[in-house]
């Protein structure tokens, strides 16, 4: 009994230590799974903290820099393409969203069968831009580099977005961290619809008020003021994540004749270029802009040859702004149907010019597959290395993975619109605008004008009310609005005349309604010499929203008590010269340009 009673102490006295091992286990088992889960979540956590890193230092490394360092992606991609495929990649096709389904469908096909390196993006509106780029997207092996002309923001091709100031407007603003701010809304359009690169800023010095290409697409024609004006809208595009080509190398300023027409010819000496035309793009190359457009231009004294562009130029690519002006960023042709570079080099001529010239992006060719093949020919009968074939596809896959193409994804169209034309933008618009708008003259003359005087509101160059009129007649409260078309009559300007005699205060506003400001307004004869007439008033005030260059050819204007140059017809700009006139503004801008004798570059008055 006694050894039963032993063993049966004993089996339950090992039954509980087996329980205590076995809790024990548990125990420890747990507190492992604990310390395991606790070692993978900081793993994890680890491991997102440094991908989240690198991709916080690869978006605050510049396109520039990151070309020094080796790319597994760009290798590892460049390692799947042969020579055709290669090529390929250096070429931009046209795509537009206001052409049909049978247009957009013929881009597909090319998109399908060549496999280019990106689209160009032209006129349209920004839904049917997401869906198709979407669309291409998904034809392409390696994601599409999408760019467009965005110079004044995509305003400059699509509906229903914003449209920032002309750059010879933001030449007048003297706070360049306004241009960094308007550079970074830009980025966020672009990037919000899918693209990745803009062809812009205009660094272009336009010295000539003649030019028929460039004009208000330039910041002026003061060498120091372009440069930091277009350095200040870059940095802001590039901090925002885009990619930006300043143009057109090495200048186009001086020129008359558009080559989207003709060839033009620059005759100008070698140390002319090095102290003027290529300033600003020398001082971009220091500040790291990503990529420089070439122009199509003669320019005998850098590359004799008759009749070449210097878009086909080696010495003018290779030699002066690759290796002497060290520029290691995207070289991009201008449009290669352009007649400035098809004209002496037809037949697909151009484009293979252009490869050995030292260009990375041919943009726009005639014939996208006849120069692909042409390319390759040159290069199989040692015209250019294959070499120099690999560091082109390198630069534009490296492109492509700093604008976030290595990890793709498509662009949402839902609330696109409203995005695009968000508070925040057209504010700055309206901030950009007030501060551009400069006074020639007249303080003292709007420090005296009468809110309650019977006065008379003229908008010269419209054909009903303007947001001039309208605006300022919110203040003048004894006011009327009278209106003359550009091509008024003789007779319908003598019967105004006899209307506005007797009123003691004309405000006046002068309008130019076309789409793009020139240096001359289309008015009559007549109408010019109404201008001319009101300017004699005593105490005539003119607000002129046109191209400053127009004043030069509106003799008589100067004898306005006051003119105030508002630089364009848009709304806001209206609004900015109302605030001066009212006196809620105090107006800040400079003339970027010469206008005459009466007003030299930074002419601007500030009202006491």
């Amino acid at each position: 009994m006694i050894t039963l009673a032993l063993g049966l102490f004993g089996i339950k006295k090992n039954k509980q230590i087996l329980k205590n091992c076995f809790i024990h286990l548990v125990i420890k088992l747990f507190r492992s799974f604990l310390y395991m889960k606790l070692f993978y979540t900081a793993t994890l956590f680890i491991l997102l903290n440094v991908c989240a890193f690198n991709q916080v230092s690869a978006q605050s490394a510049s396109y520039i820099q990151s070309l020094q360092a080796q790319n597994h992606w760009v290798d590892s991609v460049f390692n799947t393409l042969n020579m055709r495929c290669k090529i390929a990649q250096l070429f931009f096709i046209r795509a537009h969203t206001n052409r049909g389904q049978a247009y957009a469908d013929s881009v597909a096909q090319v998109i399908k069968k060549q496999q280019p390196g990106g689209l160009v993006f032209f006129q349209g509106g920004p839904v049917r831009q997401v869906n198709l780029s979407n669309q291409y997207q998904k034809l392409a092996k390696i994601p599409l580099l999408i760019a467009m002309d965005g110079e004044w923001g995509l305003g400059m091709r699509l509906d229903s977005t914003i449209s920032y100031p002309y750059q010879m407007a933001l030449g007048a603003v003297q706070d360049n961290t306004l241009l960094n701010q308007m550079g970074q809304q830009v980025a966020y359009d672009f990037k919000r619809i899918g693209m990745h690169l803009n062809f812009a800023p205009v660094m272009d010095i336009n010295n000539n008020p003649d030019n028929p290409v460039i004009n208000y697409r330039s910041f002026g024609d003061n060498k120091y003021n372009v440069a930091q004006k277009a350095i200040a809208y870059m940095q802001g595009m590039q901090q925002g994540g885009l990619l930006t080509t300043a143009k057109h190398f090495p200048g186009h300023g001086d020129t008359n004749v558009d080559s989207h027409m003709d060839l033009p010819l620059l005759n100008f000496t070698r140390q002319r270029l090095d102290t003027l035309e290529e300033y600003p793009f020398k001082e971009a190359i220091a500040a790291g802009i990503s990529g420089i457009m070439v122009a199509h231009m003669s320019i005998p004294v850098l590359d004799n040859t008759q009749h070449l562009p210097s878009t086909l130029s080696r010495p003018i690519i290779t030699n002066l702004l690759k290796d002497e002006l060290g520029f290691k960023g995207l070289v991009v042709s201008d449009a290669m149907e352009m007649k400035g570079v098809v004209k002496y080099f037809p037949g697909g001529e151009a484009d293979v010019k252009a490869f050995i010239a030292g260009n990375d992006i041919l943009e726009l060719s005639e014939n996208s597959a006849r120069a692909i093949k042409k390319i390759k020919q040159a290069i199989h009968s040692g015209q250019v290395t294959e070499q120099e074939l690999d560091a082109k596809v390198k630069k534009v896959l490296a492109a492509k993975y700093w604008a976030g193409l290595n990890q793709y994804q498509p662009s949402n169209p839902i609330g696109t619109v409203a995005d695009l034309n968000r508070q925040q933008a057209k504010a700055l618009v309206q901030q950009l605008s007030n501060a551009a708008v400069t006074l020639l003259q007249g303080d003292s003359v709007i420090q005296q004008l009468d809110f309650g005087q019977n006065t008379a509101l003229v908008s010269i160059g419209t054909e009903g009310p303007s947001v001039y009129q309208y605006e300022l007649g919110k203040v003048f409260t004894n006011a009327r609005m009278f209106n003359v078309g550009k091509s008024a009559s003789a007779a319908e300007i003598s019967q105004l005349l006899a209307m506005l005699h007797g009123y003691p205060q004309i405000v006046i506003g002068i309008h130019d309604s076309r789409l793009r400001p020139a240096s001359k307004l289309d008015f009559s004869a007549s109408v010019k010499q109404l201008i001319a007439q009101l300017a004699g008033n005593k105490g005539s005030v003119i607000s002129v929203f046109a191209n400053p260059y127009t004043l030069a050819n509106l003799p008589g204007i100067e004898k306005a008590g006051a003119i105030l140059e508002c630089y364009q017809k848009d709304e806001s700009m209206q609004r900015a010269a109302v605030k001066v006139l009212t006196r809620q503004l105090i107006p800040q801008g400079k003339l970027p340009v010469r206008i005459n004798a009466f007003w030299a570059n930074g002419t601007g008055l500030v009202l006491p």
